[in-house]
């Protein structure tokens, strides 16, 4: 367990800030810079354009922050689950997902969750803790596939923009050129529609975004989602259409198919009048069963009709491929089993 504090997940202000403080030129935090976000080092004795005096110095008062994963599952379809130790019994989990033409990373931003969506594991362990920046950094840059990743989805444990602060951290590390350098357009937040949180996340970054949806009816979205009770979908999505997203910017909506619950007519219907002139997309998702939810799962050939009624009505409508389901790192599946153990 680190015992000082991490530099991995300062931003290149911070650590000019940090070395400054220490008595140290500010370029040498940039130099931290390029070593961490750039060559991925992991100790101080590997960053050999800053000198023994000031190696020394960093090291007294601060830890890289670079921690491995403890464990790893791979699933017959090629996708992997990647267990981090955050603390004593808190465990999270991130899930890479290879493909023809892109490999995505689907990150964790909390230790549990505590929205207590029914239909998700994580949510039904509860919420233990917030991740920082650079422990959601460290899921990317620990990977061991990390140079074929083409996109990030913060679509793990927990809610990112209840973890907005760090969330934002990570995004600017990733996206800026002192950092990973990424374009925007190859990363994807979630959110279940904090609108005060969504409304910060759309001024600060240029990343997509997919809000979960899941039923376009009032009732029905609080029987399985808390947070229609403070955050309806109509006010989200008439937050969504006070923004000028470009033709760049991507938005989704998630929507997980509960067989006769969720995919009726009525439910296209009302989808269409919900979405109607948006430019955005609805991803369907397969339900995978979780124990002790009561919630069904619907037949391929009904989720397969909801999609062509529902692009027959214009909005774009694609199914999620399921990926990683024998090891529990498909949708909704995230939860941390380790926690119980010891």
């Amino acid at each position: 367990m680190q015992n000082n504090e991490a530099l991995l997940g300062k931003t290149q202000t911070e650590l000019i800030a940090l070395v400054k403080d220490l008595g140290m030129p500010g370029y040498v935090g940039k130099q931290i810079c390029e070593w961490l976000y750039k060559k991925h080092v992991r100790s101080f004795d590997e960053m050999l354009n800053i000198s023994k005096a000031n190696k020394q110095k960093l090291s007294s008062a601060f830890d890289i922050g670079f921690t491995d994963f403890v464990n790893v599952q791979e699933s017959v379809d090629g996708t992997k689950k990647y267990l981090f130790k955050k603390a004593d019994l808190q465990f999270v989990e991130a899930a890479y997902i290879p493909e023809k033409e892109r490999a995505t990373l689907c990150v964790s931003s909390q230790v549990g969750c505590k929205m207590g969506c029914l239909f998700c594991a994580t949510g039904k362990q509860g919420f233990q803790a917030q991740l920082t920046a650079g422990e959601i950094i460290n899921q990317i840059r620990s990977l061991p596939e990390r140079d074929k990743l083409t996109n990030v989805v913060y679509m793990g444990m927990g809610e990112p923009l209840d973890n907005l602060e760090e969330v934002l951290k990570s995004l600017e590390i990733l996206t800026s050129d002192w950092g990973f350098a990424w374009s925007p357009r190859r990363i994807t937040v979630s959110t279940i529609g904090i609108i005060p949180a969504m409304q910060t996340f759309l001024n600060k970054s240029e990343a997509h975004l997919a809000v979960s949806l899941h039923t376009p009816f009032d009732e029905e979205r609080a029987q399985i989602m808390p947070i229609q009770n403070v955050y309806s979908i109509k006010d989200v999505v008439n937050e969504l259409r006070s923004w000028d997203f470009g033709r760049q910017r991507r938005i989704s909506f998630e929507y997980i198919v509960f067989g006769g619950m969720n995919d009726s007519p009525k439910h296209v219907k009302e989808l269409t009048r919900l979405l109607h002139g948006m430019r955005c997309r609805i991803n369907l998702i397969r339900f995978h069963q979780i124990p002790g939810s009561p919630l069904p799962g619907t037949k391929e050939e009904r989720l397969q009709a909801f999609r062509e009624e529902l692009n027959a009505k214009g909005l774009i409508t694609t199914i999620r491929a399921s990926r990683g389901e024998d090891i529990y790192a498909a949708c909704g599946l995230l939860s941390t089993k380790e926690k119980t153990k010891g």
